[in-house]
């Protein structure tokens, strides 16, 4: 984390348990740095899956990466209001200009009124069985679930809707200034 400064452009790299790519973004701009976290931004970022397909985001995201949190958070800044999308994953580590983390399935997803649902508990059944989880990594995981949403309902603040509006103009500024 000492070596990228507010306005560098990274790519992000996610990883399942077998080492094996899962998708890549290719963009995503430090809007601050933290002790414990980093934050970024993007927008119609090129999204790339596994078997090649590709896609683009279709909203502004405020993303958080944790070093010590078995957890990131997207936000969502979606017209009908902010939606946080919350992937179970290993704490992020920086290489080459590239942010990577080990995802294991488990996602919360909290909706513009404030509920939220736990998904894919049934891929996460799969790959812990295919890929062989710990139980030591199975506590982990259950722990850091179990953690996000205690976090959600203490309202810290990564689920401030101001702060996140905020973060989108630090974002908006800093692209701006680099399209420049």
């Amino acid at each position: 984390m000492d070596n990228i400064k507010v306005g560098d452009r990274l790519q992000i790299q996610c990883y399942k348990h077998n080492g094996k790519i899962h998708r890549c973004w290719d963009e995503a701009l430090v809007l601050d740095i933290k002790r414990d976290y980093i934050v970024f931004g993007n927008e119609r970022t090129l999204v790339t899956e596994t078997q090649g397909n590709t896609w683009r985001t279709k909203e502004p995201a405020i993303m958080y990466f944790f070093k010590n949190k078995w957890y990131n958070i997207i936000v969502q800044l979606k017209k009908e209001g902010i939606t946080y999308y919350c992937n179970i994953a290993t704490p992020f580590i920086i290489e080459e200009n590239t942010i990577k983390y080990i995802d294991y399935d488990l996602d919360l997803r909290i909706f513009p009124n404030g509920s939220f649902k736990i998904l894919d508990k049934q891929e996460y059944k799969y790959h812990k069985k295919k890929m062989n989880y710990s139980d030591e990594l199975d506590i982990v995981i259950n722990q850091a679930l179990s953690d996000l949403i205690t976090d959600y309902q203490k309202h810290i603040p990564m689920f401030d809707s101001d702060k996140n509006l905020k973060y989108e103009d630090v974002y908006q500024n800093l692209k701006h200034k680099n399209n420049q």
